[in-house]
This record gives C-alpha cells, sequence and structure tokens, in this order.
C-alpha cells in the first residue's frame, strides 16, 4: 500500500514539473522579447555586482597583490580587529552616518516636493522647460561640477567675494556637511522627480473627480489623494535608500573635500580608497567595504520588516 503511495507521489511530483516547465515555455515564448531586453542588465549585474563577491575572502587573508585571493595565508578576523582598533575609521563611520542622515532628511523628501509642485503647472510648454533645467545638472559629472563650485565659492572671486563672506565654505568645517547636502540636492532633485511624477501620472483621475465634486480644494487634493496614490512609491524608494546609509557617494566627497575639513567629510568610501589604493592594505580596505556592505543590508532587511509591520507593502 505505501509502495503505491509513493509511487503516486513522485508521479505527481513529475506532472506537477512537467506542468510548470510547459507554462515556463508558454511564458517565455510570449514574452521572449522582454526577456530579451532584460539581458543587458542580468548580465551588468552577474559581472559586475555578484561575481565580485568572491572577492570578500580578502578580507579574513594576508592579501599580496602578486598573488591569487586562493592561495594567500587565511588571517581571520585580523583586519577586522585592526580596523575596529584605528581611530581614523571611526571617524570616517561618524562622518558617513551624519552626512547619510542630513542627506536623508533633506534631500529624499525634496523631489517628492518638487514632484507636487511641477505636477500643479498647466502650462506645458513652461513646465517642459522648467524640468529640462532641473534635469540638467544629474548629466553633468561631479569633475565638471566640482570645478564650478570651486569658481564659485572661490575666497577671492565669485559668491564668496560678492557676498562678502571671510571664508569660503569650501573651507570651513563648520559648514562643509551641510554644502555637500545641499550641493547633491541640486544635482540629483530634478533627475529624481522622474520617479515621483511617472507615479503621479497612474493615480487613477476618477479620484481627482470625485474630490472635486466633495468641495476638496488643491491642496486638499495632493493631501487626501495625490500623497497616498504614490505612498508605495515612496516606500519602496525609502527602504532602498535606508540600505544606502553607509553609502553617501564617493565622486561628490572626492571632488570637494581638502585638507581643511578632512576631520569632517572623511567617509567610509574615502576611507577605503585611501587605505586600500593609495596605501595598498588591501586586506583593512576590504574589510571596511564589507563592514559596509552587511550594516547596509541589515538596515534594509529592518527597514523593510518595520514598513510591513505598519501596513505597507515593501520590496518583498
Amino acid at each position: 500500500m505505501n509502495h503505491h503511495i509513493e509511487a503516486a507521489n513522485r508521479m505527481g511530483v513529475r506532472v506537477r514539473s512537467k506542468s510548470q516547465s510547459s507554462k515556463f515555455m508558454k511564458s517565455y515564448h510570449k514574452h521572449k522579447y522582454y526577456y530579451l531586453l532584460l539581458l543587458p542588465g542580468i548580465i551588468y549585474f552577474l559581472l559586475f555586482k555578484y561575481i565580485p563577491m568572491g572577492g570578500i575572502v580578502i578580507a579574513f587573508q594576508d592579501f599580496k597583490i602578486s598573488g591569487s585571493i586562493w592561495t594567500n595565508p587565511w588571517a581571520g578576523l585580523k583586519w577586522f580587529n585592526m580596523l575596529f582598533d584605528t581611530p581614523d575609521f571611526w571617524i570616517a563611520l561618524r562622518n558617513t552616518t551624519l552626512i547619510s542622515i542630513y542627506k536623508l532628511l533633506f534631500n529624499f523628501p525634496a523631489p517628492i516636493i518638487l514632484a507636487l509642485l511641477l505636477n500643479e503647472l498647466f502650462n506645458g510648454i513652461f513646465k517642459r522647460i522648467v524640468q529640462t533645467i532641473l534635469y540638467f545638472p544629474h548629466f553633468v559629472s561631479w569633475v565638471v561640477l566640482g570645478g564650478i563650485l570651486f569658481s564659485l565659492f572661490s575666497s577671492d572671486t565669485g559668491l564668496t567675494k560678492l557676498l562678502g563672506m571671510s571664508t569660503s565654505p569650501l573651507m570651513n568645517a563648520d559648514v562643509f556637511r551641510g554644502f555637500l547636502v545641499g550641493s547633491e540636492m541640486w544635482k540629483e532633485i530634478g533627475w529624481g522627480t522622474v520617479i515621483y511624477l511617472a507615479a503621479i501620472a497612474g493615480v487613477n483621475p476618477e479620484l481627482y473627480e470625485a474630490a472635486r465634486m466633495d468641495g476638496a480644494n488643491r491642496f486638499q487634493l495632493v493631501r487626501y489623494v495625490t500623497l497616498p496614490g504614490i505612498t508605495s512609491t515612496i516606500v519602496v524608494l525609502l527602504i532602498m535608500r535606508t540600505g544606502q546609509i553607509l553609502n553617501v557617494g564617493f565622486d561628490q566627497i572626492y571632488i570637494l573635500y581638502n585638507p581643511l575639513v578632512y576631520n569632517v567629510s572623511d567617509t567610509i568610501d574615502t576611507y577605503v580608497y585611501r587605505v586600500g589604493l593609495s596605501m595598498g592594505r588591501f586586506s583593512l580596505a576590504t574589510a571596511a567595504g564589507l563592514f559596509q556592505s552587511v550594516v547596509g543590508l541589515i538596515l534594509l532587511l529592518f527597514t523593510n520588516w518595520l514598513v510591513r509591520r505598519m501596513g505597507e507593502r515593501g520590496l518583498w
């Protein structure tokens, strides 16, 4: 009797497997061009995100550039102990956390507010002109923008002299973090509105009509229709941004910082670059990078769990 039951179970598994395989092939043939469009993205993540993860083992080795990551002697947690005993790392961690929190508080809601304001513009030509002006800085590299900012805020010329400021904000440790936040907002705020404007475009127009019939003004339409309609998009982007809490943008800081503001601007990214490439301590730099990634993963998982507990849809 048991033998027949086991045989029936095996047959059922094979039938389900064939059925699932058949469904997949039908789906593939139906959407094969969509899969083809996905292929470059999949290849990119495989080559530049997943395969390099094998280099994590360097953090647990006495790595030498002349050897192989599979033949170097193992060092256990030696480099992590050294990392946590280094005062410069804790300064970089403090700066990274503070700058990231400032950017989260000010730069994350800025594109949402801008998208809501742009959505209220009814003149199509003026709206497109404003969007073009706002989007343009995103396509300019930090190398170019850094040169522009250094010229604008030079101590001898530019806005610093025009406004009668004694010290350039690029040379003032007290305001440099705020300058980083403001310059990134200027560069990325326009591009960040693209996602939110797309989400707003997906809100059901009948909801606006119903709200107007109930006497809602424009502010109430934004508060009770538009914002609830894009809440899921805001939540997803917030979760993803939280996962990047220890990644504050290497390009911007490396271009703009200088010895006068090292104490408030040296971050984990610049620390890894300086220790890993400039000093050749690759194992120590890899340990710092691994710490950064693990903290980001923990924060992402926690934020996703918290959002789901609050009744919103998370990433999964």
